[in-house]
């Protein structure tokens, strides 16, 4: 699968990959904690499951050219789409083999998914598809290559969800009010999708001014959680290790 944005290094490994059901699903929910950890020199790319095909507004094409702006935005290593089936996700074993060949390709320490259940299936079925290719992409018995070369087995240390449009309580929240301009300017790099002046089309719960001042008001709910302006919460699938508990303030 080759990157698809030309700020993308095929072959170069990542700190953090993140995976989204369709193109915008990482910037919803972290695009703040992106910019915080490229801005801290670490390597972030993103894959995106599907084309986002059956949005109501725009097409794949359009979507793919707002996943790109929003990647240079951002300052993503590399940006990826597996072109599985909008809608239908579910752990085929194509469709698991696919994200175990990025998993190994990119070999991230840290993984992040959509959250465990949402308004749209497809995030519930992206996080399901992820953990279980993240256990799988450890297996030496499974083979993959990519561009003819065998991969060797990988597993990341990690995996976390993004809490999306459902409210789910976090484990940790990270800071983002220095980033939140870059963050929201990430967001809105999908002009077909969220509130234009510009833009015309269907309605969708997405689409509104009323729900840019939605993600607004969660940012500012978890940015008061830890006694910042804005945050962005995360789920952790195992117990945080630390060596030293003063690593857990700020």
């Amino acid at each position: 699968m080759n990157p698809f944005y030309p700020g993308s290094m095929e072959n170069s490994s990542v700190d953090i990959l993140c995976f989204g059901a369709h193109p915008d699903d990482v910037e919803l929910a972290m695009a703040g904690t992106v910019i915080k950890h490229v801005n801290q020199g670490l390597k972030v790319g993103i894959v995106d499951l599907t084309k986002g095909e059956l949005g109501s507004r725009g097409d794949e094409h359009t979507r793919k050219e707002e996943a790109t702006d929003a990647a240079k935005i951002m300052g993503l290593t590399v940006r990826e789409n597996l072109g599985l089936p909008d809608g239908f996700i579910s752990n085929t074993q194509e469709a698991l083999l696919k994200v175990v060949e990025s998993i190994r390709a990119y070999q991230p320490k840290v993984i992040f998914c959509n959250a465990p259940s949402d308004r749209h299936p497809d995030h519930g079925a992206g996080s399901e598809l992820l953990k279980k290719a993240c256990f799988l992409s450890g297996l030496i018995k499974i083979e993959t290559s990519r561009n003819g070369e065998k991969q060797a087995p990988h597993r990341p240390k990690q995996v976390f969800n993004y809490i999306q449009d459902f409210y789910h309580e976090p484990d940790f929240v990270v800071d983002v009010t220095d980033v939140y301009d870059k963050r929201m300017a990430a967001i809105q790099a999908y002009k077909t999708q969220f509130f234009s002046k510009e833009q015309t089309g269907p309605q969708t719960p997405i689409s509104s001014p009323e729900f840019l001042e939605f993600l607004n008001g969660r940012a500012a709910e978890f940015g008061r959680r830890i006694g910042a302006r804005y945050g962005e919460g995360f789920i952790a699938e195992q117990p945080l290790a630390v060596s030293n508990a003063m690593d857990l303030i700020l």
